[in-house]
């Protein structure tokens, strides 16, 4: 049964929202911490508009609001915030809560409903690790607000997607956000129907998350957070839960500690996943592409490689030999000096320039340096393997060395990853088994993300208004170090990214001037055929990889190729075809737009933008001409305000009262006391000067500096 009003408070009295509240069964779950949960899916969501004053002044309000109760049981309307506060306080009264009695609501995406509500009500504590974006508010009252989209890590349509047991769809289209309401706007039925579906999305999510955790107090607040429990209970419990095991993984985090110089070496030399695009193809049509991408590359590196498992040791390097002796033996990290430095292959580039703290008179391509008179950085031996067969230099110096003894993860770790790669391939597709596929699939994405947490932290208050407090840094690396709930060690991190980008940097090396397009863990490239010997080693290599760590910790090797439901063999790591294109075209980093060969189809990915909402204007202005399309997407590609899907935000943070016309030509009242303006952006997609200007250069065969490309 579902329970719709138009105007709650207005037609409901309290009597009324107790019965039909006291059907409701839950229980009250009480946590370590002496702090009592309703065991109850509760979720939370508001509608905008986003307008103008007669003044030019950008204005938003809330023109109502949904607040639903356990599976789509009962999902309640209100339309002014004065309404939201005294049903806060029926609830409260109802449910009898407190700071040691809570009640959680879930909001997707809470940084925007907290901006609106923030005014309204009085906080207890206010938990985010960005300003205006929490993860968890609480009031003096026990209401308890989390965000489900940083637990889900989704946008809501793809939560709905994603669903296991409960099947329902976003309903988009039912409500259209540029029409202008107020409080007293009369909202149809396919518009309450939209509303109360958002609410059910996030009811069903919550409650198929509760069926995973037991109760809602033991859900985690981020998608990482699910992540690590599960690895840290496994690091310092497992199944047998001895003092042994305890302590002896404490013994080891106990020595893998840092220091405040060494962290933020470390935060320097950390760098994402590598991304480009060959120079020498940007904005040509080509034909016959082929990629491949790695089958979980991040979690097959953390399988495969050694890692710092020491304290950093300074090491002082003198001479050339020693160098090549340590980066042999351990991992290492170091500030590296080079002069004159230029790259000595065609087909692209690697030193990122935000990673270089001083450059004399660089030439970059597209954010990688081709050449300088003087670069420093700091770096890993991992980047060191590959910036050595990617450029030549005229001297090289170190400085500020230091070593960790190298070696595998710890063994618990290792099951974790297997234990979740092996759960996530054979359980797609199964029938009964949804909810354990999505889950591990979800924890197997997240498993590097919580290695590269940052320990430390600017810390974030909300008091009124937002303020940031700069951290204290060495007081909190002595609070990493001395952790007893501290599992990862943060150089792991540095160097699954660093391991990562050189397994990429093997295809690309070896696939030369075929080489057109590169993003993380997939390489897109000419004559396929031609490379079939490489993709062949580099498999059998990683395959190798596995076997050694399947023996060291006595796995079973079948553990790590698994067979999906079709009976096909997923080994971990290797290079896997990705797919075939009859045309591609790319204008550099996270722009490019394929044809499938197979289909004809067109994919655009252009960061910024929606694929879906880019691609359907642009085949709408060439008339499904697909040759158009690829011609279309180029330098200064407009597309107007009303396609992109794109919205810019402003934040009001002023009070807000005044009379507004609707879009039905009925006068009503606009209030608020905090706010978020969304407005649709215009997109254009513009090659940066230099990089044009690069590019140029490159097809008359010089470089800036007028050396002839070889």
């Amino acid at each position: 049964m579902l329970k719709k009003t138009g105007s709650i408070l207005a037609k409901i009295e309290m009597i009324d929202l107790l019965t039909e509240l006291n059907s409701i069964e839950y229980e009250v779950i009480t946590t370590n911490k002496k702090i009592s949960y309703i065991n109850l899916e509760v979720a939370f969501d508001i509608e905008v508009t986003s307008t103008y004053l007669a003044d030019g002044n950008k204005s938003a309000f809330m023109y109502v609001w949904m607040i639903g109760f356990k599976n789509s049981d009962f999902v309640y309307f209100g339309r002014t915030w004065d309404e939201f506060v005294k049903f806060m306080d029926m609830l409260q009264k109802f449910f009898g809560t407190n700071y040691a009695r809570r009640l959680v609501i879930y909001v997707h995406n809470l940084g925007y409903e907290f901006q609106f509500m923030k005014d309204y009500l009085e906080w207890e504590e206010v938990f985010s690790v960005e300003v205006r974006k929490p993860i968890k508010a609480l009031t003096t009252t026990g209401i308890e607000f989390r965000d489900s989209y940083i637990l889900s890590g989704m946008a809501l349509s793809r939560v709905a997607k994603n669903l296991t047991k409960h099947k329902v769809k976003k309903l988009v289209g039912n409500l259209e956000y540029d029409l202008i309401r107020h409080s007293g706007t009369e909202l149809t039925e396919l518009e309450i129907d939209y509303c109360v579906n958002d609410i059910l999305i996030v009811l069903y999510y919550i409650n198929e998350q509760m069926e995973i955790y037991g109760n809602i107090a033991q859900i985690p607040m981020t998608n990482t957070g699910r992540v690590r429990r599960y690895v840290r209970n496994e690091c310092y419990y497992g199944k047998s839960k001895s003092k042994g095991r305890f302590w002896r993984y404490r013994r080891l985090m106990e020595d893998l500690v840092l220091t405040p110089e060494v962290y933020s070496m470390l935060s320097r030399a950390f760098m994402g996943g590598f991304t480009h695009a060959n120079a020498n193809y940007v904005g040509q049509v080509l034909e016959d592409v082929t990629s491949i991408d790695f089958t979980s590359s991040y979690p097959a590196v953390m399988l495969t490689e050694k890692f710092p498992m020491s304290k950093p040791i300074p090491t002082e390097i003198t001479e050339e030999y020693s160098f090549d002796y340590y980066r042999r033996r351990f991992c290492l990290l170091f500030e590296a000096r080079f002069i004159n430095i230029r790259c000595k292959i065609t087909q692209d580039s690697y030193i990122s320039e935000s990673k270089c703290w001083k450059l004399e008179k660089p030439i970059v391509n597209n954010g990688r340096i081709q050449s300088a008179d003087l670069l420093c950085s700091t770096i890993t031996d991992v980047d060191f393997e590959i910036i050595e067969q990617v450029y030549e230099w005229d001297s090289m110096e170190v400085a500020n060395v230091y070593r960790f003894h190298k070696g595998y993860l710890p063994k618990a770790i290792i099951d974790c990853i297997v234990n979740l790669y092996e759960d996530k391939t054979v359980l797609k597709g199964v029938e009964g088994k949804e909810v354990e596929y999505v889950l591990s699939k979800g924890m197997l994405n997240s498993i590097y993300g919580m290695c590269v947490t940052a320990v430390v932290r600017d810390t974030i208050v909300y008091d009124g208004k937002w303020e940031t407090f700069p951290a204290d840094v060495e007081e909190q690396i002595d609070d990493y170090n001395k952790s007893f709930n501290r599992f990862l060690y943060y150089p792991w991190g540095i160097w699954v990214t660093a391991y990562a980008r050189r397994n990429l940097w093997y295809g690309i090396i070896s696939m030369g001037d075929d080489y057109v397009y590169a993003d993380t863990d997939s390489i897109k490239f000419l004559n396929y055929d031609k490379h079939k010997p490489f993709i062949e080693w580099y498999n059998n290599m990683i395959e190798e990889k596995l076997k050694k760590i399947c023996s060291l910790y006595k796995i079973p090797f079948n553990r790590m190729k698994p067979k999906t439901q079709e009976g096909v063999v997923a080994l971990i790591g290797v290079w896997d075809l990705d797919g075939q294109y009859s045309r591609f075209k790319t204008l550099g980093a996270k722009r490019y737009l394929v044809e499938h060969k197979a289909t004809g189809e067109l994919e655009l990915t252009v960061a910024g933008l929606s694929k879906s909402n880019g691609l359907k204007y642009m085949k709408r202005k060439c008339n499904n001409d697909n040759s158009k399309v690829f011609e279309m997407f180029d330098d200064e590609l407009y597309i107007p305000a009303e396609e992109t899907g794109k919205n810019t935000h402003t934040y009001i943070d002023t009070p807000q009262d005044y009379m507004i016309m609707d879009y039905q030509g009925k006068e009503g009242r606009a209030e608020a006391r905090s706010s978020v303006h969304l407005e649709k952006a215009e997109f254009t997609l513009s090659l940066a000067r230099q990089y044009v200007h690069f590019i140029e250069q490159l097809k008359k065969g010089y470089l800036y500096t007028g050396q002839k490309i070889v």
